[in-house]
């Protein structure tokens, strides 16, 4: 699949520490079709956290790879994932967002269905099969695979996909830092977060795991970190990037912002000191001082391919997208931290997502902006045809505004959709 002549979709030229991405990948109706059938399709895709199950009963539902799904617990603490679909006529079983219920009845005809999917009674019943009960085929179907990782449940459409465990690889490590921040357990926070851009969903997970633009895009944001009362004169980022395999990426990096996780800031006065000290204190107890401090001072922005995003910073966000066309992308956020987090330790948390990370703070409206110019760049791809994600290439360890993370990206995306046959250059 060659979008532009003899253009590959990915070129890479590890000689000359090359990589370039064909920008018809963002605007080809094909691309979009493949991407369905062999990424969302075939991948191991977030779902929802355990703690919006709390109690027997409860559910979400929600769309997930373009799939309506009842992700819910029944009475015996068993989660699931069911297709939200009636095996009757196909209307969605449940209509409800979210709630509590001991079973599921289709408006339309009136079958019920218990927590597990299973057809329970029909109006009619007597004009049916004397076995039409015991037929699969009568159940809400479940979801091929659902399987979990600290809290965080993921679904699979293929049957024969190798565990989650083993997708996750080497970014067990970086959530396992992540939710170690809590001795109780992780909490998503309040409801979701939706809004909607006019970009390509592959533009998000590139921003996502970009520390390259943050000093340009977000300089009104350190700008206000400069001029707020006992503000910072330092707000430089550093760190690293890191391809973790299997399509996953990191930045890893120091911050000056205040960490509810371990990093106090003035704003946050003497109480607010003395909490988050007792926090670092347990957290060496239990971990030692050199994961304790990279708990506390370390910021994380991770992907699970292809796009999961957990944003450990100045607060700790659940974000993930789906596209609806080639220049149409749905969000959905969610907050989280710890369970047992003080109620002023709490009030910071949001403070700093809603701040920065929310729809209305001071980063999210400058990315929707930037995605959405380049967008409207694709336009001329015909005629200007290549995106560069070079920098750093080549090096033993890029930093956290190189784009080895994106590399990490795009690297599965392009194995998934052609095969390593179809990325010209590379060297393997």
């Amino acid at each position: 699949m060659k979008p532009n002549g003899n253009d590959p979709l990915v070129m890479i030229d590890n000689d000359r520490h090359l990589f370039k991405v064909s920008r018809n990948n963002f605007t080809d109706p094909d691309v979009f079709v493949k991407e369905r059938e062999r990424i969302f399709s075939t991948c191991w895709l977030y779902l929802g956290h355990e703690s919006e199950l709390k109690k027997p009963g409860d559910f979400v539902t929600r769309v997930v790879g373009g799939r309506s799904i009842l992700f819910n617990k029944d009475r015996q603490g068993n989660i699931r994932a069911l297709f939200n679909s009636c095996p009757h006529r196909g209307s969605q079983v449940c209509r409800e967002r979210k709630g509590n219920a001991k079973s599921f009845q289709c408006f339309y005809h009136g079958w019920v269905f218990g927590q597990d999917g299973a057809l329970r009674n029909q109006p009619g019943e007597e004009s049916y099969g004397h076995d039409f009960k015991n037929d699969p085929d009568s159940n809400m179907r479940q979801v091929p695979r659902l399987e979990s990782y600290r809290g965080l449940y993921f679904l699979c459409y293929d049957p024969e996909v190798i565990p989650l465990v083993d997708y996750l690889g080497n970014a067990k490590e970086y959530l396992d830092v992540i939710f170690d921040q809590s001795v109780d357990g992780m909490e998503v926070i309040g409801g979701t977060q939706e809004y909607a851009m006019n970009a390509n969903w592959k533009l998000l997970v590139e921003n996502s795991i970009d520390g390259y633009h943050a000093t340009s895009t977000h300089a009104t944001y350190l700008d206000y970190l400069k001029s707020m009362e006992g503000g910072l004169t330092n707000v430089a980022l550093s760190g690293v990037g890191k391809d973790l395999g299997n399509g996953h990426g990191v930045i890893e990096y120091s911050a000056p912002w205040g960490r509810p996780a371990g990093q106090w800031v003035s704003l946050w006065g003497d109480e607010g000191k003395k909490e988050i000290d007792a926090l670092n204190a347990r957290n060496e107890k239990l971990y030692g001082k050199e994961k304790a401090d990279r708990i506390a001072y370390k910021n994380r922005n991770l992907l699970i391919f292809p796009n999961l995003i957990i944003n450990d910073i100045m607060s700790l966000t659940i974000r993930t997208f789906f596209p609806q066309s080639p220049n149409l992308l749905h969000v959905n956020a969610w907050a989280a931290g710890p369970q047992e987090e003080s109620a002023a330790a709490r009030k910071f948390r949001l403070s700093n997502f809603l701040e920065f990370l929310g729809p209305g703070g001071f980063a999210t409206p400058d990315d929707v902006e930037a995605l959405e110019h380049c967008q409207l760049g694709y336009r001329n791809s015909q005629e200007v045809r290549w995106n560069d994600i070079s920098k750093g290439m080549g090096l033993e360890q890029p930093a956290m505004d190189d784009e080895e993370q994106m590399r990490a990206f795009w690297r599965e995306w392009s194995r998934r959709l052609t095969g390593p046959e179809q990325i010209q250059g590379e060297r393997t």
